[in-house]
Protein backbone atom coordinates (compact mmCIF):
# COMPACT_ATOMS: atom_id res chain seq x y z
CA UNK A 1 0.00 0.00 0.00
CA UNK A 2 1.23 3.35 -1.20
CA UNK A 3 0.59 6.68 1.32
CA UNK A 4 0.79 10.06 -0.25
CA UNK A 5 1.17 12.43 2.43
CA UNK A 6 0.67 16.01 1.44
CA UNK A 7 2.84 18.52 4.13
CA UNK A 8 6.02 18.12 5.99
CA UNK A 9 5.32 20.16 9.29
CA UNK A 10 5.01 17.97 12.75
CA UNK A 11 2.09 16.01 11.52
CA UNK A 12 2.92 14.84 8.16
CA UNK A 13 6.55 14.23 9.20
CA UNK A 14 4.84 12.07 12.33
CA UNK A 15 2.56 9.67 9.91
CA UNK A 16 5.43 9.30 7.64
CA UNK A 17 7.00 7.32 10.54
CA UNK A 18 4.45 6.23 12.35
CA UNK A 19 2.96 4.25 8.61
CA UNK A 20 6.84 3.49 7.63
CA UNK A 21 7.38 1.57 10.66
CA UNK A 22 4.11 -0.67 10.24
CA UNK A 23 5.37 -1.48 6.65
CA UNK A 24 3.67 1.17 5.00
CA UNK A 25 5.21 2.67 1.62
CA UNK A 26 5.03 6.47 2.14
CA UNK A 27 5.60 9.61 -0.08
CA UNK A 28 5.30 13.60 1.15
CA UNK A 29 5.13 16.08 -0.42
CA UNK A 30 6.02 19.57 0.49
CA UNK A 31 5.12 23.03 -0.89
CA UNK A 32 8.63 25.16 0.20
CA UNK A 33 11.81 24.50 -1.63
CA UNK A 34 13.29 24.03 1.69
CA UNK A 35 12.03 23.19 4.66
CA UNK A 36 13.39 25.61 7.64
CA UNK A 37 13.14 25.58 11.30
CA UNK A 38 9.98 27.95 11.55
CA UNK A 39 8.03 28.85 14.38
CA UNK A 40 8.86 29.23 18.12
CA UNK A 41 7.96 26.88 21.54
CA UNK A 42 5.72 24.23 21.79
CA UNK A 43 4.39 21.74 24.61
CA UNK A 44 4.34 18.22 23.51
CA UNK A 45 2.39 16.52 26.52
CA UNK A 46 2.56 12.76 27.66
CA UNK A 47 -0.50 11.39 25.28
CA UNK A 48 1.85 12.17 22.10
CA UNK A 49 4.92 11.61 24.02
CA UNK A 50 3.97 8.34 24.35
CA UNK A 51 3.37 7.93 20.66
CA UNK A 52 6.97 9.22 19.82
CA UNK A 53 8.39 7.44 22.61
CA UNK A 54 6.72 3.92 20.63
CA UNK A 55 8.51 5.62 17.87
CA UNK A 56 11.64 5.63 19.50
CA UNK A 57 11.99 9.13 19.64
CA UNK A 58 12.12 10.03 23.06
CA UNK A 59 15.83 10.26 23.97
CA UNK A 60 16.49 12.54 21.09
CA UNK A 61 14.08 14.66 21.57
CA UNK A 62 14.97 14.82 25.35
CA UNK A 63 18.57 15.97 23.76
CA UNK A 64 16.93 19.11 22.59
CA UNK A 65 14.00 19.79 25.02
CA UNK A 66 13.32 20.95 28.50
CA UNK A 67 11.31 18.18 30.60
CA UNK A 68 8.53 20.29 31.68
CA UNK A 69 8.01 20.22 35.76
CA UNK A 70 5.39 21.70 36.65
CA UNK A 71 2.61 24.29 35.10
CA UNK A 72 1.81 27.35 37.02
CA UNK A 73 -0.94 30.21 37.08
CA UNK A 74 -0.39 34.11 38.14
CA UNK A 75 -2.55 37.05 38.26
CA UNK A 76 -1.53 40.08 36.32
CA UNK A 77 -0.32 41.15 39.37
CA UNK A 78 2.15 38.18 39.47
CA UNK A 79 -0.04 36.22 42.92
CA UNK A 80 0.20 32.62 42.26
CA UNK A 81 -3.18 30.91 42.50
CA UNK A 82 -2.67 27.18 40.84
CA UNK A 83 0.28 24.63 40.27
CA UNK A 84 0.72 21.27 39.44
CA UNK A 85 3.49 18.78 38.42
CA UNK A 86 3.53 17.68 34.91
CA UNK A 87 4.71 14.90 32.97
CA UNK A 88 6.61 12.30 34.86
CA UNK A 89 7.04 14.46 37.78
CA UNK A 90 3.03 14.18 38.00
CA UNK A 91 3.10 10.11 37.67
CA UNK A 92 2.42 9.62 34.16
CA UNK A 93 4.99 7.46 32.42
CA UNK A 94 5.52 9.79 29.67
CA UNK A 95 7.40 13.11 30.03
CA UNK A 96 6.38 16.51 28.61
CA UNK A 97 8.59 18.32 27.40
CA UNK A 98 9.10 22.43 26.17
CA UNK A 99 10.16 22.51 22.30
CA UNK A 100 11.10 25.09 19.91
CA UNK A 101 8.58 23.92 17.28
CA UNK A 102 11.52 24.15 14.19
CA UNK A 103 13.85 21.80 16.21
CA UNK A 104 11.35 18.95 16.49
CA UNK A 105 10.10 19.74 12.97
CA UNK A 106 13.69 19.22 11.94
CA UNK A 107 14.32 16.50 14.43
CA UNK A 108 11.41 14.77 12.40
CA UNK A 109 12.41 15.35 8.94
CA UNK A 110 15.93 13.99 9.80
CA UNK A 111 14.66 10.80 11.07
CA UNK A 112 12.70 10.19 8.03
CA UNK A 113 15.47 11.14 5.80
CA UNK A 114 17.73 8.21 7.95
CA UNK A 115 14.93 5.73 8.25
CA UNK A 116 13.04 6.18 4.56
CA UNK A 117 15.95 7.92 2.72
CA UNK A 118 16.11 11.32 1.24
CA UNK A 119 13.64 10.39 -1.53
CA UNK A 120 11.12 10.05 0.77
CA UNK A 121 10.55 14.09 1.12
CA UNK A 122 9.84 15.92 -2.41
CA UNK A 123 9.92 19.86 -1.72
CA UNK A 124 8.61 22.59 -3.70
CA UNK A 125 5.77 20.29 -4.86
CA UNK A 126 2.57 22.58 -3.96
CA UNK A 127 -0.78 20.24 -4.51
CA UNK A 128 -2.82 21.82 -7.34
CA UNK A 129 -5.59 19.41 -6.93
CA UNK A 130 -5.92 15.57 -7.27
CA UNK A 131 -8.47 12.98 -8.24
CA UNK A 132 -9.47 9.64 -7.23
CA UNK A 133 -11.06 6.71 -8.60
CA UNK A 134 -12.05 2.79 -6.79
CA UNK A 135 -8.79 2.10 -7.56
CA UNK A 136 -6.19 5.36 -6.57
CA UNK A 137 -5.87 8.24 -5.69
CA UNK A 138 -3.82 10.58 -8.57
CA UNK A 139 -2.29 13.78 -6.98
CA UNK A 140 -1.17 17.10 -9.38
CA UNK A 141 1.36 19.22 -8.16
CA UNK A 142 2.62 22.91 -9.87
CA UNK A 143 5.43 25.27 -9.05
CA UNK A 144 3.93 27.61 -6.92
CA UNK A 145 5.65 30.07 -8.16
CA UNK A 146 5.35 29.73 -12.14
CA UNK A 147 1.88 27.70 -11.69
CA UNK A 148 3.57 25.31 -14.47
CA UNK A 149 2.51 21.90 -13.86
CA UNK A 150 5.80 19.86 -12.73
CA UNK A 151 4.61 16.20 -11.60
CA UNK A 152 1.42 13.53 -10.76
CA UNK A 153 1.60 10.97 -7.99
CA UNK A 154 -0.63 8.19 -7.96
CA UNK A 155 -1.19 6.16 -4.48
CA UNK A 156 -3.74 4.01 -2.73
CA UNK A 157 -4.28 6.93 0.29
CA UNK A 158 -3.75 10.17 0.06
CA UNK A 159 -3.45 12.40 3.61
CA UNK A 160 -3.86 16.17 3.97
CA UNK A 161 -1.57 17.25 6.25
CA UNK A 162 -1.23 20.80 4.48
CA UNK A 163 -1.81 22.84 7.61
CA UNK A 164 -4.85 25.68 8.62
CA UNK A 165 -5.00 26.66 4.68
CA UNK A 166 -4.98 23.28 3.75
CA UNK A 167 -5.62 22.30 -0.60
CA UNK A 168 -7.15 19.02 0.21
CA UNK A 169 -9.51 20.30 2.62
CA UNK A 170 -10.74 23.46 -0.09
CA UNK A 171 -11.21 20.76 -2.22
CA UNK A 172 -12.95 18.84 -0.12
CA UNK A 173 -15.52 21.72 1.31
CA UNK A 174 -14.65 24.43 -1.35
CA UNK A 175 -17.50 26.72 0.22
CA UNK A 176 -16.15 26.75 3.74
CA UNK A 177 -13.93 30.17 3.05
CA UNK A 178 -11.14 31.38 5.54
CA UNK A 179 -10.32 30.85 8.52
CA UNK A 180 -12.33 32.25 12.43
CA UNK A 181 -10.10 35.09 13.65
CA UNK A 182 -10.78 34.90 17.54
CA UNK A 183 -9.85 38.59 17.67
CA UNK A 184 -6.85 38.26 19.64
CA UNK A 185 -3.44 38.62 18.44
CA UNK A 186 -0.47 36.75 19.52
CA UNK A 187 3.12 37.88 20.11
CA UNK A 188 5.87 35.68 19.80
CA UNK A 189 9.45 35.92 20.82
CA UNK A 190 12.10 34.24 22.39
CA UNK A 191 14.70 35.80 24.94
CA UNK A 192 18.22 34.33 26.49
CA UNK A 193 18.10 34.85 29.71
CA UNK A 194 18.20 33.41 33.31
CA UNK A 195 15.30 30.74 34.51
CA UNK A 196 12.42 31.94 36.23
CA UNK A 197 11.15 29.53 39.38
CA UNK A 198 12.46 26.06 39.05
CA UNK A 199 14.07 26.54 35.44
CA UNK A 200 11.81 24.24 34.20
CA UNK A 201 8.49 25.61 35.27
CA UNK A 202 5.58 26.52 32.44
CA UNK A 203 4.18 30.09 34.15
CA UNK A 204 0.51 31.27 32.72
CA UNK A 205 0.20 35.11 34.03
CA UNK A 206 -2.49 37.23 33.74
CA UNK A 207 -6.06 36.33 32.12
CA UNK A 208 -7.22 36.14 29.00
CA UNK A 209 -7.86 39.90 28.18
CA UNK A 210 -3.98 40.14 28.75
CA UNK A 211 -1.97 37.28 29.14
CA UNK A 212 1.71 36.06 28.88
CA UNK A 213 2.83 32.05 28.57
CA UNK A 214 6.48 31.67 29.64
CA UNK A 215 8.45 28.62 29.67
CA UNK A 216 12.46 27.06 28.66
CA UNK A 217 13.33 25.95 25.58
CA UNK A 218 16.97 25.24 25.72
CA UNK A 219 19.31 24.17 28.80
CA UNK A 220 21.48 26.80 30.71
CA UNK A 221 24.35 27.73 28.83
CA UNK A 222 27.77 27.76 30.45
CA UNK A 223 27.03 31.69 32.01
CA UNK A 224 23.37 29.89 33.33
CA UNK A 225 21.10 31.47 31.04
CA UNK A 226 18.66 29.78 28.72
CA UNK A 227 16.47 29.93 26.06
CA UNK A 228 12.96 31.29 26.99
CA UNK A 229 10.20 31.21 24.67
CA UNK A 230 7.38 33.52 25.90
CA UNK A 231 3.48 34.40 24.45
CA UNK A 232 1.79 37.68 24.63
CA UNK A 233 -2.00 37.53 23.90
CA UNK A 234 -3.75 40.37 23.27
CA UNK A 235 -7.64 40.99 23.23
CA UNK A 236 -6.80 43.25 19.88
CA UNK A 237 -10.56 43.35 18.22
CA UNK A 238 -10.86 43.53 14.66
CA UNK A 239 -7.09 43.25 13.08
CA UNK A 240 -5.86 43.96 9.83
CA UNK A 241 -4.10 40.90 10.11
CA UNK A 242 -5.82 37.75 8.37
CA UNK A 243 -3.41 34.58 8.21
CA UNK A 244 -1.12 32.80 10.17
CA UNK A 245 2.73 34.64 9.13
CA UNK A 246 5.71 33.04 11.36
CA UNK A 247 7.48 36.01 9.80
CA UNK A 248 5.44 39.18 10.61
CA UNK A 249 7.28 41.39 12.78
CA UNK A 250 5.38 43.17 15.32
CA UNK A 251 6.00 46.61 17.18
CA UNK A 252 8.60 45.80 20.30
CA UNK A 253 8.45 49.00 21.72
CA UNK A 254 4.86 48.81 21.92
CA UNK A 255 4.91 45.76 23.44
CA UNK A 256 6.92 46.60 26.38
CA UNK A 257 4.92 49.82 27.03
CA UNK A 258 1.85 47.31 27.39
CA UNK A 259 3.57 44.52 30.06
CA UNK A 260 5.60 47.87 31.61
CA UNK A 261 3.61 46.94 35.38
CA UNK A 262 4.60 43.19 34.81
CA UNK A 263 7.62 43.26 37.11
CA UNK A 264 7.24 40.28 39.85
CA UNK A 265 9.93 39.27 41.73
CA UNK A 266 10.53 36.05 39.75
CA UNK A 267 10.22 37.61 36.38
CA UNK A 268 10.63 40.76 34.53
CA UNK A 269 8.37 40.55 31.80
CA UNK A 270 8.97 44.13 30.09
CA UNK A 271 12.75 43.36 30.34
CA UNK A 272 12.36 39.89 28.78
CA UNK A 273 10.34 40.75 26.13
CA UNK A 274 12.76 43.95 25.34
CA UNK A 275 15.73 41.16 25.20
CA UNK A 276 13.88 39.43 22.22
CA UNK A 277 16.04 40.15 18.84
CA UNK A 278 12.03 40.23 17.62
CA UNK A 279 8.52 39.70 18.36
CA UNK A 280 6.35 38.29 15.44
CA UNK A 281 2.78 38.62 15.65
CA UNK A 282 -0.24 36.35 13.69
CA UNK A 283 -4.02 36.51 14.50
CA UNK A 284 -5.09 34.00 17.12
CA UNK A 285 -7.31 31.50 14.49
CA UNK A 286 -9.29 28.34 14.11
CA UNK A 287 -11.60 26.50 11.98
CA UNK A 288 -15.08 24.94 12.56
CA UNK A 289 -15.14 21.63 13.05
CA UNK A 290 -15.92 19.32 10.77
CA UNK A 291 -18.27 16.21 10.37
CA UNK A 292 -16.07 13.85 8.77
CA UNK A 293 -12.50 14.45 7.10
CA UNK A 294 -12.39 11.27 4.69
CA UNK A 295 -14.18 11.02 1.43
CA UNK A 296 -12.88 7.63 -0.10
CA UNK A 297 -9.09 6.99 -0.10
CA UNK A 298 -8.54 10.70 1.19
CA UNK A 299 -8.29 11.86 4.26
CA UNK A 300 -7.22 14.95 6.45
CA UNK A 301 -5.26 15.23 9.54
CA UNK A 302 -3.27 17.74 11.66
CA UNK A 303 -3.89 21.23 11.28
CA UNK A 304 -5.96 20.38 7.85
CA UNK A 305 -8.52 19.00 9.81
CA UNK A 306 -8.77 20.46 13.19
CA UNK A 307 -6.74 24.00 13.60
CA UNK A 308 -7.29 25.14 16.87
CA UNK A 309 -6.48 27.99 19.27
CA UNK A 310 -2.76 27.64 20.74
CA UNK A 311 -4.61 26.65 24.61
CA UNK A 312 -3.52 23.72 26.38
CA UNK A 313 -0.81 22.85 24.69
CA UNK A 314 -2.60 21.05 22.08
CA UNK A 315 -2.14 22.18 18.81
CA UNK A 316 0.99 19.71 17.76
CA UNK A 317 -0.34 16.76 20.36
CA UNK A 318 -3.48 16.42 18.41
CA UNK A 319 -1.76 15.76 15.16
CA UNK A 320 0.55 13.31 16.72
CA UNK A 321 -2.54 11.60 18.12
CA UNK A 322 -4.47 11.56 14.09
CA UNK A 323 -0.98 9.81 13.08
CA UNK A 324 -1.19 7.25 15.75
CA UNK A 325 -4.61 6.42 15.11
CA UNK A 326 -4.46 6.46 11.48
CA UNK A 327 -1.77 3.85 11.32
CA UNK A 328 -4.01 1.31 14.20
CA UNK A 329 -6.89 1.90 11.94
CA UNK A 330 -4.76 1.15 8.80
CA UNK A 331 -2.99 -1.81 10.36
CA UNK A 332 -6.52 -3.25 11.52
CA UNK A 333 -8.91 -3.71 9.15
CA UNK A 334 -8.20 -5.33 5.45
CA UNK A 335 -10.26 -2.39 3.46
CA UNK A 336 -8.50 1.29 2.96
CA UNK A 337 -12.30 2.97 3.15
CA UNK A 338 -12.91 1.26 6.06
CA UNK A 339 -9.74 1.87 7.75
CA UNK A 340 -10.62 5.65 7.12
CA UNK A 341 -14.00 5.59 8.42
CA UNK A 342 -12.36 3.95 11.55
CA UNK A 343 -9.95 6.57 11.52
CA UNK A 344 -12.77 9.23 10.97
CA UNK A 345 -15.18 7.43 13.62
CA UNK A 346 -12.56 7.89 16.84
CA UNK A 347 -10.46 11.13 15.79
CA UNK A 348 -13.48 13.72 14.46
CA UNK A 349 -15.26 13.55 17.52
CA UNK A 350 -12.31 13.71 19.76
CA UNK A 351 -10.54 16.86 17.80
CA UNK A 352 -13.71 18.58 17.39
CA UNK A 353 -14.12 18.78 21.63
CA UNK A 354 -10.99 20.24 21.59
CA UNK A 355 -11.64 22.60 18.99
CA UNK A 356 -14.30 23.12 21.01
CA UNK A 357 -13.15 23.27 24.37
CA UNK A 358 -10.09 25.68 23.59
CA UNK A 359 -12.26 28.45 21.87
CA UNK A 360 -14.13 28.31 25.36
CA UNK A 361 -10.34 28.92 26.70
CA UNK A 362 -9.79 25.50 27.52
CA UNK A 363 -7.88 25.58 30.98
CA UNK A 364 -6.99 29.13 30.59
CA UNK A 365 -10.51 29.04 32.13
CA UNK A 366 -9.22 29.54 35.49
CA UNK A 367 -7.45 33.02 34.73
CA UNK A 368 -10.44 34.50 34.33
CA UNK A 369 -12.35 33.09 36.91
CA UNK A 370 -9.79 34.61 38.94
CA UNK A 371 -9.41 37.73 37.21
CA UNK A 372 -13.09 38.26 37.86
CA UNK A 373 -13.66 36.78 41.12
CA UNK A 374 -10.71 39.03 42.17
CA UNK A 375 -9.73 41.98 40.34
CA UNK A 376 -7.74 43.56 43.11
CA UNK A 377 -5.44 40.43 43.90
CA UNK A 378 -6.67 37.93 46.43
CA UNK A 379 -5.24 36.58 49.87
CA UNK A 380 -4.18 32.56 49.87
CA UNK A 381 -6.65 31.67 51.79
CA UNK A 382 -9.41 32.75 49.06
CA UNK A 383 -8.37 30.78 46.29
CA UNK A 384 -11.36 28.35 45.60
CA UNK A 385 -8.62 25.67 44.56
CA UNK A 386 -11.79 22.69 43.84
CA UNK A 387 -13.15 24.71 41.60
CA UNK A 388 -9.96 25.47 39.52
CA UNK A 389 -9.53 21.85 39.82
CA UNK A 390 -12.55 21.40 38.16
CA UNK A 391 -11.48 22.61 35.04
CA UNK A 392 -8.18 21.28 34.83
CA UNK A 393 -9.30 18.23 35.67
CA UNK A 394 -11.97 17.81 32.85
CA UNK A 395 -9.49 19.56 30.44
CA UNK A 396 -7.48 16.65 30.49
CA UNK A 397 -10.18 14.06 30.11
CA UNK A 398 -11.21 16.11 27.40
CA UNK A 399 -7.61 16.48 25.63
CA UNK A 400 -7.33 12.98 26.25
CA UNK A 401 -4.46 12.89 28.55
CA UNK A 402 -6.05 12.28 31.71
CA UNK A 403 -3.46 10.26 33.89
CA UNK A 404 -5.46 7.10 34.75
CA UNK A 405 -6.88 6.30 31.04
CA UNK A 406 -3.06 7.17 29.67
CA UNK A 407 -1.22 5.56 31.96
CA UNK A 408 -3.04 1.74 31.18
CA UNK A 409 -1.69 2.55 27.34
CA UNK A 410 1.88 1.14 25.92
Amino acid sequence: MKVIIIGGGIGGLTTALSLHEAGFEVKVFESVKEIKPLGVGINILPHCVRVLTNLGLQEKIAQNAIETSDLVYFNRFGQQFWTEPRGRFAGYKWPQFSVHRGVLQMLLFDEVVERMGVETITKNHHLSHFEQNQHEVIAHFIDKETGEKIHEERGDILIGADGINSVVRQQLYPNEGPPVYSENVLYRGTTIMKPFLNGNSMAMIGSLRQKMVVYPIGKPDADGNCLVNWVGNLKEGKSKLTARDWNREADKARLVEIYKTWNFDWLDVPKMIDGAKAVYEFPMSDRNPLDKWTFGRVTLLGDAAHPMYPIGSNGASQAILDADCLTECLKNTSSIEEALIEYDKERVPAAAKVVLQNRAKGPDEIMDMMEDWFPNGFLPEEVPHDKLAAVMDNYKKVAGFDIQTLNQKK
